[in-house]
């Protein structure tokens, strides 16, 4: 990494980088819990509803934070929603 010159351009750097952590931290933890909703549904488990809510819940608090785009949370709600209905 490049060391910056100016003082303000030094504190940026810090902070996007404690930003990109956070929001990757984030958005791991979307991927798993779309993974477990997956698995769940395939597996025709019964606590399914109590983790699906968990799951469309993450993935709207991470459209509001700006992590991932609403289309992009809307097609992964729609899939899951649909696989869901599928095993029902």
């Amino acid at each position: 990494r490049v060391m910056p010159n100016k003082k303000s351009v030094a504190k940026e750097l810090r902070k996007t980088v404690k930003r990109n952590a956070a929001n990757k931290k984030v958005s791991e933890k979307l991927k798993k819990l779309v993974k477990i909703s997956l698995k769940q549904i395939k597996a025709g488990d019964k606590k399914i509803k109590e983790d699906f809510t968990k799951t469309i819940k993450a993935l709207d608090k991470a459209v509001k934070k700006g992590i991932i785009k609403k289309n992009n949370a809307s097609r992964k709600k729609s899939s899951l929603m649909k696989k869901l209905n599928l095993v029902k």
